[in-house]
């Protein structure tokens, strides 16, 4: 398996993007925000839609509307103080529907936005590979720098403001570098399957009742033997690597609640 060059792209790009995803998901679980990650998957997907009616790279294009809908979705819960399951529903139907739309105008539906939507083993590029490295190094060391703010942040945000810590820049800060992290990986994982990489890995890691860092480390290590063997999976059964991967990813939740008993 590991002979083709499309393969080890692959792997390369999926266990970076799986450390990612469990780091940057450790924080969204505990500050109950973890539907944001199928929200800026979503946004993600308009900004696709519109590369490829454009004729340009998908990747910058779908970084570039996902920030703007974590941005607005920060700004509606701060400003006009609504409830955050409210705007997140708001924005993830309302960015599918304009997506649909968006590719139906343009006759671009075709295989490579089903790719996109599910994830695709040989979507990912050596540049693309490049640019997730590149740019996954920076989101996961602003994550760890900002790491004791954020989680502070995700018990108690009122006695965070309290003891002065700029909780709505970090939490700009936090979306932001979310939905880099989603734009980045909808290639292997597919925009509709991304928020189930952040969100099961953390649950499954939280069953262990373990400390802040010790959970952190527990969910990274499940996503990234997830993505290893959904990968592995989808290339000897020529499945959709995304729903390979996610059904790993349950399958060792399972096994954590079982344990937990």
């Amino acid at each position: 398996m590991l002979e083709y060059d499309f393969m080890q792209r692959a792997f390369i790009a999926g266990i970076l993007i799986a450390i990612l995803a469990a780091t940057s998901g450790t924080f969204i679980v505990l500050k109950r925000y973890s539907m944001i990650g199928e929200t800026l998957a979503h946004a993600s997907l308009v900004g696709v839609a519109v590369a490829l009616v454009a004729q340009s790279n998908p990747l910058w294009v779908a970084i570039i509307f996902s920030l703007i809908a974590a941005w607005l979705i920060e700004f509606l819960r701060t400003r006009f103080d609504l409830y955050s399951d409210s705007v997140l529903s708001i924005l993830l139907s309302g960015s599918l529907a304009l997506a649909v739309v968006i590719v139906s105008v343009g006759g671009s539906f075709n295989t490579s936005l089903f790719s996109y939507l599910f994830g695709s083993i040989l979507a990912v590029s050596s540049e693309d590979v490049w640019t997730i490295l590149g740019v996954g190094l920076v989101a996961l060391g602003v994550l760890l720098v900002s790491a004791k703010k954020l989680y502070f942040i995700a018990f108690d945000e009122e006695v965070a403001k309290v003891s002065g810590i700029p909780v709505t820049l970090m939490n700009f800060l936090l979306v932001s570098v979310v939905a880099v992290i989603i734009s980045l990986s909808i290639r292997i994982v597919g925009s509709l399957l991304i928020g189930a990489l952040m969100v099961i890995p953390v649950t499954a890691a939280l069953q262990f009742r373990k400390g802040f860092m010790q959970t952190m480390l527990l969910s990274v290590i499940i996503a990234v033997v997830s993505v290893i063997g959904g990968m592995s999976v989808s290339y000897y059964f020529s499945l959709p690597s995304g729903a390979t991967i996610v059904l790993f990813v349950i399958i060792l939740f399972i096994l954590s609640l079982l344990g937990k008993k």
